[in-house]
């Protein structure tokens, strides 16, 4: 039996000096195509080296307001992801409560 695999593409368009201009990303499997984005953040496990790789991009349009809240949302989806993986509760409530934290300092409760 032939194994299932899936792909998502990103596509990033440079200026002249090689700064992010446009970002794009498609899924076919979850159904988007080409949808634009103005911030990526991508980490990989290399199990070999114990250590994370990661790619962080955004656009030079990318509104300072805006990236606020995307660090904001991925800090708690972080949070999240790590109750899941792990069944900690006790330190994924503890970021969860960092992310009020660094929610309430920036503003961003409204």
């Amino acid at each position: 039996m032939a194994k299932l695999t899936s792909e998502i593409k990103l596509s990033i368009e440079l200026d002249e000096n090689r700064v992010p201009e446009k970002l794009s990303f498609t899924a076919a499997d979850g159904g988007v195509e080409n949808q634009d984005s103005k911030a990526i953040m991508l980490s990989v496990w290399d199990a070999d080296k114990q250590e994370s790789l990661r790619i962080d991009l955004w656009t030079k349009d990318m509104p300072v307001d805006q990236m606020k809240i995307f660090f904001h949302q991925t800090l708690v989806s972080m949070s999240e992801s790590y109750k899941r993986a792990t069944q900690d509760e006790k330190m994924a409530l503890t970021m969860k409560d960092f992310c009020d934290y660094f929610a309430e300092k920036l503003d961003l409760k409204k």
